[in-house]
């Protein structure tokens, strides 16, 4: 396995100093087709889906010991949309279940569907489609895709505006750039928001999202983040709290593609403030908050793989605020799509690409 000998360099935002921190980048595997997540199973090994339809096992030195392209319902692969995030629940050891997030109908009618699988002998059976987000739209962009369980069993759903459909975000009859909460087999949890309310998706969690592609949990603050992008600048950092509206298209500090403004709003009543901003954009891809033993002055940090910016970026965290963000493997010169932190204390990245890597990064 190749290594390349790196120290974090790059200090952003406040100018504070940055402990500079010595790692080394192994490549753990290779040749993966637009690796789009990273899971870790109780054994040590690791499942990864490709957006192109396949998920694979792989051993903790990355040999793929099992691949399959799963029968998901109506599954859709074009542009931004396919097999999306694998998510290994709380009670897997119990009953081998898995969750997939994907995209599912056709090029002119497709959505972010939810499926849940038994991963049994290396073989993924008993499929079921147990949450399709409404409504239909054309095109193939801004999914969302990316989950997170909650400590109460709940999973937290992202979705994305569908591109076209921005103005639907403030739309609370349905999921278009919504955070949703739902139980492991696809229903309501009875305290979810806005349960019962009239004119209210009762899946919903918080709204006013683009297209939210990281979301993490920090236990010790009791917290959950997530982040997403912005048009041309204005991708965000929120703290996700149950009922709020976090602004889009009302309030943001994007400028469309054109060149346009998009809102005059940088703020708007009622609606919440990201807790951080990129502008111009950085495109993040994936989230996690380190908790590993591998690198201890990064404790509690929160790090995003970002697309468009090809870094890893550190934001050093204290009490749900960020104090420092500082940029790792811009030497790479790659895009990152997912992160995390493994059973190892190691940090995992999986870069986007037709010949996507597997990254481990260790002291």
């Amino acid at each position: 396995m190749k290594k390349i000998a790196i120290t974090s360099l790059l200090l952003l935002g406040l100018a504070l100093k940055v402990q500079a921190v010595p790692y080394q980048v192994t490549t753990v595997a290779e040749q993966l087709n637009y690796p789009w997540s990273l899971a870790f199973l109780p054994d040590g090994s690791m499942l990864l889906t490709e957006r192109t339809g396949k998920l694979k096992q792989l051993s903790a030195t990355g040999e793929v010991t099992a691949q399959v392209a799963p029968a998901l319902p109506e599954l859709y692969v074009a542009a931004q949309g396919g097999l999306l995030e694998v998510l290994v629940p709380q009670a897997f050891s119990q009953n081998q279940q898995l969750l997939l997030s994907y995209v599912c109908g056709d090029a002119n009618a497709n959505t972010l569907c939810l499926a849940t699988a038994r991963w049994d002998q290396q073989q993924l059976t008993d499929i079921r489609q147990v949450f399709k987000a409404k409504p239909y739209r054309k095109g193939a962009a801004h999914y969302g895709g990316r989950m997170l369980q909650l400590p109460d069993n709940s999973i937290l759903l992202t979705l994305g505006d569908g591109f076209d459909y921005r103005e639907q975000a403030q739309n609370p009859a349905n999921h278009l750039g919504k955070i949703v909460r739902l139980l492991p087999d696809g229903s309501v949890p009875a305290d979810n928001p806005f349960i019962e309310q009239a004119g209210y998706a009762s899946e919903i969690y918080s709204m006013g999202h683009r297209n939210v592609q990281g979301i993490a949990w920090d236990g010790t603050n009791k917290l959950v983040y997530s982040h997403e992008h912005g048009p041309r600048g204005g991708d965000e950092l929120n703290i996700i709290q149950a009922g709020n509206n976090y602004g889009w298209p009302v309030a943001t500090r994007g400028i469309d593609y054109t060149g346009a403004r998009v809102s005059p709003f940088r703020q708007y009543p009622g609606m919440v403030e990201p807790l951080w901003h990129w502008s111009p954009s950085i495109a993040p891809a994936g989230m996690m908050l380190y908790q590993g033993e591998l690198f201890p002055a990064w404790q509690g940090s929160l790090f995003i793989s970002a697309l468009a910016g090809k870094a890893l970026h550190r934001l050093e965290m204290a009490n749900g605020k960020v104090l420092t963000e500082q940029l790792l493997l811009t030497e790479l010169n790659s895009r990152l799509r997912d992160v995390r932190s493994g059973p190892d204390g190691a940090i995992y990245l999986l870069t986007d690409s037709a010949e996507g890597k597997l990254l481990r990064l260790t002291p």
